[in-house]
């Protein structure tokens, strides 16, 4: 018998993933932006994100709004992979800091977990172009 004590048993590591994969596909905004999932790990993502015109302001940088809704989604889904099965994510803030264009031709985005409470978790994620080692956008979500 379980002891209400006990932590519940963790989820497989590849049915996170394939949890995690099919809520992101659902998700139409990344969709639009051609935002691809790259890699699942507990309590980390990484995606990816290509230029595209469309998506960017006046002077041709990639919109803050678009790189918002990465890094957010970022921190989402590195916290939905810490989550049970049947549980739900939603942001409750975060907090953004650019700092400096988003210029570039593929964009990576990585969010990681900084701490899973029971009803709420803090990530962090940042953005970088083509590679470069520093980033260009930083996010905390709760």
């Amino acid at each position: 018998m379980d002891s209400p004590h006990r932590a519940p048993a963790a989820e497989p590591p590849d049915a996170m993933r394939a949890r995690v994969q099919a809520s992101f596909a659902r998700q139409q905004m990344m969709v639009t932006l051609g935002v691809e999932l790259t890699s699942v790990e507990p309590g980390e993502v990484q995606l990816s994100l290509p230029y595209d015109q469309r998506f960017t302001q006046q002077h041709g940088f990639l919109h803050a709004g678009a790189v918002a809704a990465a890094l957010d989604t970022a921190c989402g889904y590195a916290a939905f992979s810490l989550m049970p099965p049947d549980a739900a994510v939603l942001t409750a803030s975060y907090t953004i800091n650019l700092l400096a264009p988003a210029s570039g031709q593929r964009f990576a985005v990585t969010g990681q977990v900084i701490r899973s409470g029971r009803t709420l978790t803090v990530c962090r994620a940042e953005a970088s172009a083509d590679g470069a080692p520093a980033p260009f956008a930083v996010m905390q979500a709760t």
